[in-house]
């Protein structure tokens, strides 16, 4: 089947990639720079290797290509589109990334340059997808098998919001070793096995090369992590993550399956709004939730297989509700 080739490529080139980049970081100099206002104990990470999602992303690609030629062949570019478009959000990663290598500080580009960046990306996705004819104005409601239809317009903003928050949440994940990567792989497979039950073949084989792309950078990036994937590898997921939710329709299904993303994601607006409301006081031990959870004693591996575990049963549960959305 396409889609284990897909998943086989993606983890061999992976596996390999990081057996070179890793020793080239470390060369490099490319080492993560520690939040001084972070948990205490994350100073002993400090020059950990950053921009490791460079191999998962180059994986993903290449499984990309050669399990889905024939896809290609035959006219379907789907999966391609949605591949450049989380690339793009690689892309901007890798310059915050390396704006942080470069000041030798934990902070890249300006949170108005990135907003505008990935907002520029996520329009420039929806008018291709549009145009293309793969996406309608009709939000497909899980579980009810109803669908709200949109304006236009309104279905752009709609999506525009969507997208820049996945992605920024799926950013917010990435906090300890392999969170992000461990939360992530039920959701590649939860794509694989929505667009196999769809008779989307080509967003299969880009899912199942997601899978086994971050299946293979886990090696790497258990703790205690050899390598950080950076805003290239997390911003690069997060796109992946929207742009699979738009290309099989399926958007509202993102806050079930991405609910840890959710999460983490509101624990950091509500510190920020408490902090504010209160002239200092905290809601949370410490935001974003894994650092509450850490600062109240869980270890980063009990976080990573909750937050995963927790996950995978949000996938299923999430398959159940969007099973009925094609006619069979």
């Amino acid at each position: 089947m396409t889609y284990i080739l897909s998943f086989i490529i993606a983890f061999g080139v992976a596996a390999i990639a990081g057996q070179l980049l890793i020793p080239l970081l470390h060369r490099l100099k490319a080492g993560q720079a520690i939040r001084t206002d972070g948990p205490t104990w994350h100073m002993s990470k400090q020059g950990t290797p950053t921009m490791g999602g460079i191999m998962f992303i180059i994986a993903i690609g290449a499984a990309c290509l050669m399990a889905g030629w024939e896809q290609i062949q035959a006219g379907n570019y789907k999966h391609l589109y949605v591949f450049l478009f989380a690339l793009v959000f690689g892309v901007i990663g890798m310059v915050d990334d390396f704006q942080k290598l470069r000041h030798h500080a934990n902070e890249g580009l300006t949170a108005a340059q990135k907003f505008l960046l990935q907002l520029a990306a996520a329009i420039a996705f929806t008018v291709l997808m549009r145009g293309e004819g793969y996406l309608t104005p009709n939000l497909f409601v899980p579980f009810l098998n109803a669908a709200i239809p949109l304006p236009w317009v309104v279905y752009m903003v709609f999506a525009a919001f969507v997208m820049v928050g996945t992605v920024n949440a799926v950013n917010l994940t990435d906090g300890i070793d392999g969170l992000a990567t461990g939360v992530t792989i039920p959701v590649a497979l939860f794509y694989m096995a929505a667009s196999a039950w769809f008779g989307r073949n080509d967003l299969a084989i880009l899912s199942a090369a997601v899978t086994g792309g971050l299946a293979a950078f886990l090696i790497y990036n258990f703790h205690p992590a050899k390598v950080f994937m950076g805003d290239t590898g997390s911003l690069f997921l997060g796109g992946m993550v929207c742009g699979l939710a738009f290309a099989l329709d399926i958007p509202l299904v993102i806050p079930i399956i991405g609910l840890v993303y959710v999460a983490e994601v509101l624990s950091d607006i509500i510190q920020v709004a408490y902090f504010k409301k209160t002239h200092g006081k905290r809601f949370f031990r410490m935001a974003p939730l894994h650092h509450h959870l850490e600062m109240g004693g869980w270890s980063e591996t009990k976080l990573f297989c909750v937050f995963s575990g927790i996950t995978l049963v949000l996938c299923a549960l999430g398959f159940l509700g969007v099973m009925d959305r094609y006619p069979m």
